[in-house]
């Protein structure tokens, strides 16, 4: 039952947005979510996100975002170009539409953050004030929109930010869990870990990454104009956490192989995806961990499903077996 507030929810149909979506629908919100085809069909439509709102229409059409926008107290920026594909092009352009519609219907601003705007002069330990010195393109245009969010927060637009490690969840995403990790819809015979033994690593379990939107949202009202956070989520000290995890969940042990850095590379001087993500080969290299003090002194806790749980639940949601 909606108690009167709106969410505009920009990317629903993909990990983060969906589970934003989702936890937004617990606590009370309307939920508006736009999409290129409006609702999806139901063999391709997370059941629940049956209560949402579809409306069709384009993240880089400025008219398409302000209608959508109509009413909304929050807009969730939550869309990006699917497999890495044309970041220089789209992702800045649809963070304009998104800053111009908040701004005309004066709703908060919300973006799920990365830590591709980071370099390795930063690592290990991240607060929100670390400085952004990024050392790939994709990097750079993440600054440039968080930056672009903070100037018109200066101009009067509310704005949240949260950052988050490594996505995994139980619907399939661009995110190393499903895409190098595992095979979704496969008997697992084996992992293909991208980092070096004893590296440390940081994971984000998406519906806790949804919950923890909605409980800052809970309390808007006491959010600064411009607000910034790090979700902690699951500390894998040494990179034998997740392994582990995986292997609990599936009753058997798993062997363990080395992500094939080499092919993407090969296959990179062709395609577009596969460059973009050998790029991000720096955050497997050296340790990577994100400060949440500031995020549970808000809340008073951060949303934390057991790993054990939450791998559980994702492997079967991806139909990994």
């Amino acid at each position: 039952m909606s108690d009167g507030r709106t969410a505009l929810v920009l990317g629903a149909t993909g990990g983060i947005g969906g589970e934003t979506a989702v936890a937004l629908l617990r606590h009370g919100w309307k939920v508006v979510a736009m999409a290129r085809g409006g609702q999806p069909a139901a063999d391709r439509l997370d059941p629940r996100l049956a209560a949402i709102a579809w409306i069709a229409g384009d993240a880089m059409d400025a008219a398409d975002v302000a209608r959508a926008a109509a009413g909304a107290e929050v807009i969730v920026h939550a869309v990006n170009p699917p497999g890495y594909r044309n970041w220089g092009k789209l992702v800045l352009p649809m963070i304009d539409n998104s800053i111009a519609a908040a701004n005309a219907v004066g709703a908060r601003l919300v973006l799920p953050g990365t830590i591709y705007n980071y370099g390795p002069d930063v690592f290990p330990n991240l607060d929100e004030e670390a400085p952004q010195n990024p050392i790939t393109a994709k990097g750079s245009i993440r600054v440039e929109l968080e930056r672009r969010i903070e100037a018109s927060s200066r101009d009067g637009m509310n704005a949240l930010i949260v950052r988050f490690g490594d996505f995994f969840g139980p619907v399939p995403g661009n995110n190393w869990f499903a895409q190098g990790l595992v095979k979704p819809g496969t008997t697992l015979k084996g992992i293909t870990y991208p980092g070096r033994k004893g590296l440390g690593h940081a994971w984000a379990y998406l519906p806790d990454a949804g919950e923890a939107i909605a409980r800052l949202l809970d309390r808007g009202d006491a959010l600064t104009r411009f607000a910034r956070f790090h979700f902690g989520g699951h500390w894998d000290d040494d990179g034998s956490k997740m392994v582990q995890a995986i292997s609990t969940a599936l009753v058997r042990p798993v062997r363990v192989r080395p992500f094939p850095w080499f092919l993407l590379r090969i296959a990179g001087w062709l395609q577009e995806t596969p460059r973009e993500i050998e790029k991000m080969r720096y955050l497997w290299r050296e340790p990577l961990r994100l400060d949440n003090r500031s995020l549970v002194e808000f809340l008073g806790t951060e949303p934390h499903t057991p790993l054990r749980d939450a791998v559980r639940e994702t492997l079967i949601g991806l139909g990994v077996r």
